[in-house]
Parts: structure tokens; C-alpha cells; sequence
């Protein structure tokens, strides 16, 4: 095993994803069904045969901790997946950034005797062999190696845009620039940074020292570190991520990556993921996704009675213990523990667990968290003007995302859980539209974890 500390930054609230993370950490938030978005960095650091890890947590955490503790181990001597909450090591103050949060753990880097360690991001959808990229980073000497991938240039204003020279050494940096600059021979695209970095330990102990004594740093890697050691002539290498050969993966396929920072992405990539020719492999058996085990029965795909249709599903897929009866499902994620009743048309929706839709319901486009009860005959995304009308959150393009816990009749306001409703006005993510949307909402007595979870609830 690969001694070389990882340091797993899973510390972000993922503001633009509101409100499925009102209540969990963006790391822990439900991905494809079963998985949470920690689950593929630490499967990929797992997968490269690292052996020290520590997640660095902060907003949000308990969820995510939980998760890690009861789901992920190593269970060889001095091998370990370590959670290390905010501490204030360095003074009366939480994580003010990326690299405030690795300085403020400074002490896991000073009692590791690698001369190397490892950073990376926690809230990304990717397959990634790292060791390959490390190799890369000991054999030309750099003090610092960024993962570097080529994104279309209408996105390139979200990352950290690159400049490389003929042999790959960054020349030139730009954090979230309004005018990103393109690709040379290519203006479509800009090469950016994916999050993802190897420092030789000194390097990175020096130059956050130096960052945390700046009054007006923003101690980001992006904003401040990377320019920092920039304009002081350090070696910085990029890694082109499109070389990298996970094992087991076909021949000719394209690496996987996506910020799934915003409610669309975040849609899409679940979406990539259930389509018949989906982007990222999960079946690979040499490069698993590990997440939590569940002691749920097989999946059921039945015909409510002879008198109902025959359930259709097509382009979806079912996670273990969900019930879809006489239903036709097109394009559909559907999580575990879930309950799709008699007459029901679903498509290009996502459904996570514990979700209960009522007979007769149609939904398109709609984005359910945790634990939703739809009741009998709802329509939501067959109508856009009245689906802005009556749901607080719509995205752009006319997802409607349902906040875990919520009960949605046929006819009148919503009802949300109490205990989401009251997060949601709190937060600042939210609490704006909770308050333009003020008595057009109820709420229920039950909170957002209070929904039957032991198994759909199957009556004839």
C-alpha cells in the first residue's frame, strides 16, 4: 500500500445546490441511487492502494461522518480513513478556505515522514487511478502537480483556467476568470483545474505558512496558493487527466469527471449515469464504487393485478428494495427502499430512497430527496408556469426538487417536513424564496427522517 498521506477535502456546503444541502454536507449528498459523492474519491483513493487517508470535514458534517464511520475501513496495520472535523488549531476561527483547512491541520503534515502528499476534492463525480498521476509528479521534480481538464469555454468561468507550456509546466493561472482564456488551437475549450493536487510536503508547509500570515488572502489553493507559488518560480506541473487508464475500464474510454456544483449538473450527471451508454462505469469489477451495504430484499418489478398494465421500464435503473408496480418508468434514477404505486408515468426524474408516489401520479423532470411522499394523481412537470407557481424550488431549465421529507397533494400547497422547513428559512441559500413563497406552503408534524423506512409498504 502506498504510504503518501491523501487529505480529502469534504468540508464545503455546496451552496448551489440548495436545499439538498441545507442538511448535509455537499460530500454527503445521495448520488446515483445508492452512492453519496464522497463515495467515488475515497473509492478511487482505495482503488490506487492508498492506505492513510483524512477527510477533513466542517459545514454540515454529522450525516457524512456517520457515513464514513459505519461504511468505510481499512483494516490493515497503520492503514486507515481518518475523519478530521474543524478543530481551530490555528486560532478562534472555522476553515476560511481550501487551504486555511489543510494549514489548519498542518499537524498531520508535519508527523508524516512522506516527502509528498496528496489533496483532493470530495464534492466531484470521477474516476481517477491517482498513483499514476503521482508517479508523474516524482518524476519530473515538481513542488506542486495539478490534474488539468479540458471543459467547454461557456463553463470555464466556474474553475481555476490554466496556461501550460510544451512540456506541461503552468505558465500562467487565472481563478474563475469572467473572460477565460482558450486552449491554444482550440477556442472552444479551456484547460482547467479539476481540484486535484500532489505537493512536496515542505512546499505546501511553506507556502501556507506564508498564506496564513497575508491579512487579505482568501487562503484558497485557487485564488492565492497556486498564484503564490506561481509568480515565485515554482515547479508546477499540470497532469493531463485525459491520460489516465483506470484498470478495468474498455479500451478508447473517455475519463469521467463532473462538478456537479449546481442543481443542473448535479441532475445531469445522475442522468449520464442511468442512460443505456452511460459515461461512467459502475460495473467495472477491478475499480468498485464501495458505499454502505444494505440488508434490502431484490428489487421488484411487478403487475399490481391482471387488470393493471404490465410495469415498463426503459434507460433506468432500480436500486435494491424499490417496489414499481403496473408503472412506466422512462429515464428514471430510482433510489433504494422505494414505492412507485399502481398507474403511475415517471420520466427523466430522479427518486432517491425511501420515496412513496401515489397511484396514478405523472412527474417529468422532478427531483425528489429523501423520503417524498407524492400523493395519488399528482402531476408535477407537465406545466412549468404552475409548477414555478406552486414549488419553491425549480431550476432553470424547470427541475422541480422536492426537499427531503416533503408531501405533495394532488391539489393545493405543499407540506414540508417541520424540521426542513424551519432549516430553509434559516439558511441563506433558502431563505429568500421561503420567504417570497410564505404562506403558500404548510407544514407537517413529521420531520424529515420520520418516513416508514423499513421496506415499501406493499398492499394489493
Amino acid at each position: 500500500m502506498n504510504r503518501t498521506p491523501m487529505l480529502v477535502l469534504a468540508g464545503g456546503k455546496g451552496s448551489r445546490l440548495a436545499p439538498l444541502t441545507c442538511h448535509r454536507a455537499k460530500p454527503g449528498v445521495p448520488f446515483a441511487g445508492r452512492y453519496r459523492i464522497i463515495d467515488f474519491v475515497l473509492s478511487n483513493v482505495v482503488n490506487s492502494g492508498y492506505s492513510r487517508v483524512f477527510v477533513l470535514t466542517q459545514f454540515m458534517a454529522s450525516s457524512l461522518i456517520r457515513h464514513i464511520s459505519r461504511n468505510w475501513h481499512l483494516s490493515g496495520i497503520q492503514e486507515f480513513i481518518e475523519i478530521v472535523p474543524a478543530q481551530m488549531r490555528m486560532g478562534p476561527s472555522w476553515y476560511k478556505g481550501t487551504a486555511d483547512a489543510v494549514w489548519q491541520n498542518a499537524n498531520l503534515l508535519h508527523e508524516s515522514r512522506s516527502p509528498h502528499v496528496g489533496i483532493f476534492s470530495g464534492d466531484h463525480i470521477y474516476k481517477f487511478a491517482i498513483d499514476q498521476m503521482q508517479e508523474l509528479h516524482e518524476q519530473v521534480g515538481a513542488d506542486l502537480t495539478i490534474a488539468g481538464w479540458p471543459v467547454p469555454i461557456a463553463e470555464a468561468h466556474q474553475f481555476g483556467v490554466m496556461e501550460v507550456d510544451a512540456s506541461g509546466r503552468l505558465i500562467g493561472f487565472q481563478e474563475k476568470p469572467k473572460d477565460p482564456k482558450p486552449m491554444p488551437g482550440d477556442p472552444t475549450r479551456a484547460l482547467v483545474s479539476m481540484g486535484n493536487y500532489f505537493f512536496r510536503r515542505d512546499v505546501l508547509i511553506d507556502v501556507l505558512g506564508v498564506d496564513a500570515e497575508v491579512q487579505e488572502s482568501s487562503h484558497d489553493f485557487g485564488k492565492d496558493v497556486i498564484p503564490r507559488l506561481l509568480r515565485g518560480g515554482a515547479h508546477i506541473q499540470i497532469y493531463d487527466f485525459g491520460t489516465n487508464k483506470v484498470p478495468g475500464e474498455r479500451d478508447g474510454t473517455i475519463p469521467y469527471w463532473r462538478d456537479v456544483g449546481t442543481l443542473e449538473a448535479y441532475f445531469t450527471a445522475n442522468m449520464e449515469v442511468r442512460s443505456s451508454l452511460p459515461a461512467v462505469n459502475l460495473y467495472n469489477r477491478q475499480w468498485r464504487i464501495r458505499t454502505a451495504q444494505r440488508d434490502y430484499p431484490p428489487a421488484r418489478l411487478v403487475q399490481h393485478s391482471a387488470e393493471h398494465a404490465l410495469t415498463s421500464a426503459s434507460d433506468s435503473l432500480v436500486c435494491e428494495g424499490s417496489i414499481v408496480s403496473s408503472t412506466t418508468l422512462q429515464r428514471v434514477m430510482l433510489g433504494y427502499d422505494t414505492f412507485i404505486r399502481p398507474n403511475c408515468h415517471l420520466e427523466d426524474s430522479l427518486i432517491m430512497s425511501g420515496c412513496d408516489v401515489g397511484e396514478g401520479s405523472r412527474l417529468k423532470r422532478v427531483l425528489l430527496d429523501k423520503n417524498c411522499t407524492i400523493e395519488p394523481g399528482t402531476e408535477i412537470g407537465w406545466d412549468t408556469e404552475a409548477d414555478r407557481a406552486r414549488f419553491p424550488f425549480v431550476s432553470e431549465t424547470g427541475i422541480v426538487v422536492l426537499p427531503k421529507g416533503t408531501v405533495v397533494p394532488r391539489e393545493g400547497p405543499i407540506k414540508l417536513a417541520f424540521d426542513m422547513a424551519e432549516l430553509m428559512r434559516r439558511d441563506p441559500d433558502t431563505k429568500q424564496i421561503m420567504a417570497e413563497f410564505d404562506g403558500r406552503y404548510d407544514q407537517t408534524d413529521r420531520s424529515r427522517h420520520s418516513h416508514q423506512s423499513s421496506g415499501p409498504r406493499y398492499k394489493r
